[in-house]
């Protein structure tokens, strides 16, 4: 029997359906974990068990209902010369708002979130925020700096109350699948639960979802479900593989992949997948810039059993490009999870506190064993015997790593 789509349509509906799959899989471990609905839940600094998180803020995480008839009040503490911010994302990984006081320049204060063009009575004083979407997961943010318990005090002053009893949903029962074992035909056969559960805010994913739908039917043939599974394992993932080097449609310079897009992707459904995989709940690029190093100067993976260095000239240190802080951490290249070590030092930035060399310029130190040359503070422990990954950021990128003129220097294996 011939079916309406191609191999490559089969590549491509799967990869698009990816991204919500993932998201769906972190809300059913959320709410199994014990999460409920407009609740915070504050984390220690560093205890969130997701890709790729960021080690220089104290997280709190929530999932937000709303609806026509309620809204959620979230109270922001009154926050001066130190980074927050409240983001919103919808069942695709997109954020849909943050609220901070570039958002918002009164600053601390309550804000209602409410569905957009709902029609609720609020209390006075309060700053209404619309969002296009019923549900959606938060991450509030409080960077630590150089004063962690006073990050965390700020955190716990966070706080979020439904206005009524919001309809709440019914969390579709998706594979809850390993990152290193992604999901095969299966995932067909929920697409018509993930799409119809939530819809995709960006335009032009018409076609993308009506071929979803095409295999899902498709592969209720016995010989039809065979052939998908053998597209999706033999190409799909292979697709899927082959563009996260680059990020997607990003550009690499110096081993280091910057993104085009981040936290909003509009038609860019191949960066959203890959985005979600590798470090889900991504922000806009208004807020943070990412850069993604896997390899050194000559193009070889990154390994443990090996020491590099990157050294940032003295008129471009890494503080030159951020308004806010910046930070490089080390992930496995699988699961995308912050390496343990027997030093429990997970990042560098400006709390490790770097030396500066004799010129000015800036050596970090990437090893399983710090360099005899190298000062403690420029040192990141890393795993013999594995393969890692970097993952830089900016937060309030300025400068050349605001407009894509700069990335990271290389790193360069010295044994």
């Amino acid at each position: 029997m011939s079916r309406n789509y191609s191999d490559q349509d089969i590549s491509d509906a799967y990869i698009y359906l990816l991204s919500r799959l993932l998201v769906l899989r972190q809300e059913q471990l959320d709410f199994k974990e014990g999460f409920k609905w407009n609740e915070l839940r504050h984390r220690k600094p560093g205890a969130v068990d997701w890709p790729n998180p960021n080690l220089d803020v104290a997280y709190s995480e929530a999932w937000v209902a709303v609806d026509e008839s309620s809204c959620t009040i979230v109270t922001v503490p009154k926050i001066t010369g130190r980074y927050y911010t409240v983001q919103f994302l919808n069942g695709w990984g997109e954020t849909v708002a943050n609220i901070n006081e570039r958002t918002q320049p009164q600053g601390g204060g309550d804000y209602a979130v409410c569905l957009k063009g709902a029609d609720v009575q609020l209390p006075a004083n309060v700053t209404r925020v619309d969002l296009p979407v019923k549900y959606t997961r938060v991450l509030a943010r409080v960077a630590l700096g150089k004063d962690a318990a006073g990050a965390e005090a700020l955190q716990h002053r966070f706080t979020m109350k439904a206005t009524g009893a919001p309809k709440l949903p019914e969390i579709p029962a998706t594979p809850v699948f390993d990152l290193d074992t992604l999901p095969g035909v299966e995932a067909f056969e929920v697409a018509p639960l993930a799409l119809d559960s939530e819809a995709d805010i960006n335009a032009g994913m018409d076609a993308l979802q009506t071929k979803a739908r095409a295999i899902a039917e498709g592969i209720k043939d016995p010989q039809e479900r065979a052939r998908v599974d053998k597209v999706i394992h033999d190409k799909a993932l292979a697709d899927f593989a082959k563009a996260s080097p680059k990020l997607g449609h990003g550009t690499v310079r110096n081993g280091w992949a910057r993104p085009s897009t981040v936290g909003v992707y509009q038609d860019d459904w191949l960066t959203r997948s890959l985005v979600n995989e590798g470090g889900i709940w991504a922000n806009t690029m208004d807020e943070v810039v990412y850069f993604k190093g896997g390899v050194d100067s000559t193009g070889a993976k990154l390994n443990g059993d090996h020491v590099y260095t990157m050294t940032f000239p003295k008129d471009s240190l890494p503080s030159k490009f951020a308004k806010y802080f910046w930070s490089v951490i080390a992930v496995d290249a699988t699961h995308h999870r912050v390496l343990p070590n027997a030093h429990n030092r997970f990042l560098l930035n400006d709390a490790t506190t770097p030396e500066l060399g004799k010129d000015g310029s800036l050596t970090f130190y990437f090893a399983a064993e710090k360099p005899a040359d190298a000062p403690d503070g420029n040192w990141l422990p890393t795993p013999r015997g594995q393969d890692y990954r970097l993952t830089f950021r900016f937060y309030g990128a300025l400068d050349g790593v605001k407009d894509g003129t700069f990335y990271p220097p290389p790193l360069v294996k010295r044994s």
